[in-house]
């Protein structure tokens, strides 16, 4: 049988990863079938949301690194996956807070050697941010680009001049030295950088979980329930994650002006409106909006380094709910 080609994008939080996959299976080829895994810190599933509907299976792993417990919750959610849609490429998203090499590693133990092909491990990277100690100095920051076979520098509309150079710099100093680098924006990466074969001399470290890292799984509601809510934290990170009920409409002035107010590291959103469905999505504070064409409920997500006053959070929702 032939193997299934394979690809790890990654990169740190609001990198733009989800959007990446979105615009690579705009390039699917008619007769292929591709697979997404999607792996969140958040427990609320708002990546899988949205690449659904765009020609491909999609198999979530919710609240947590999903190569934890020897790689158990993956290769569960890669079993079913596969064993479903039997595709010709896999793509996998982990969290940006995840550390990529025990997923590689799980993808070519002996249990997976004759079934999959893992090709180049791509990174995306925010040029604006590499001169950013956060960043610089953050281990999971520092594994996803040292496991990379190609590193891409995405929302490069957004940067300056002076950025452009910053990246090449700052690769110029990276071993192994990458197979192929690019300079995109809109996640817009190019298809041929699918089939590099992954450099298996990539250097990465191991990582140590507790108990609130570890996946679990999707956000349900209770019948009758109007919504529920859900936190996790792990990686230095804190996350809160809202799933409304089908009949919540939210008023979208009062919505958006909130949302663009709010100093979150990372806020992810598909919202029924009463403008019609919309994505929200805001990283360090700069918030993007796009319409959809239906949701089947509302999710919110919202991650930080420092906890937040959920419970004000959660009230500002309420007050611009319409029910």
């Amino acid at each position: 049988m032939k193997k299934i080609s394979t690809n790890i994008i990654t990169g740190f939080l609001g990198v733009g990863k989800t959007t990446a996959i979105l615009e690579l299976l705009k390039t699917k080829p008619k007769d292929e079938v591709w697979a997404v895994l999607v792996n969140e810190f958040g427990e609320v599933g708002i990546d899988g949301a949205l690449l659904s509907n765009n020609g491909a299976f999609i198999k979530e792993v919710p609240g947590g690194c999903m190569c934890c417990v020897a790689g158990l919750p993956m290769q569960i959610g890669l079993n079913l996956l596969i064993s479903k849609a039997k595709p010709d490429r896999l793509l996998i998203e982990p969290t940006g807070l995840g550390h990529p090499k025990q997923i590689i590693e799980t993808l070519t133990n002996e249990h997976y050697h004759d079934l999959l092909d893992l090709r180049s491990v791509i990174t995306l990277v925010d040029p604006r941010n590499l001169n950013n100690a956060r960043y610089l100095d953050n281990e999971n920051f520092n594994d996803q680009i040292s496991v990379a076979d190609v590193v891409v520098a995405n929302k490069t509309d957004r940067c300056t001049e002076a950025e452009k150079p910053l990246f090449e710099a700052y690769l110029s100093g990276q071993l192994p030295t990458k197979q192929a680098t690019g300079w995109v924006s809109q996640g817009k990466l190019e298809p041929q950088w699918l089939d590099y074969k992954h450099n298996k001399a990539s250097i990465s470290h191991s990582h140590q979980h507790s108990k609130s890292d570890l996946p679990s799984s999707l956000m349900t509601l209770e019948e009758g329930e109007a919504f529920t809510r859900k936190e996790n934290q792990g990686q230095g990170f804190y996350s809160c994650g809202w799933l409304f009920n089908s009949k919540t409409v939210f008023d979208h002035p009062t919505l958006n002006q909130y949302f663009t107010g709010l100093a979150a590291d990372r806020l992810k959103a598909i919202v029924k409106t009463t403008n019609g469905v919309y994505a929200f999505n805001s990283v360090a504070g700069v918030l993007s909006t796009h319409r959809l064409i239906d949701s089947a409920d509302s999710r919110i997500e919202i991650i930080n380094n420092k906890k937040l006053a959920w419970d004000n959070i959660e009230k500002h929702f309420i007050q611009a709910s319409i029910n």
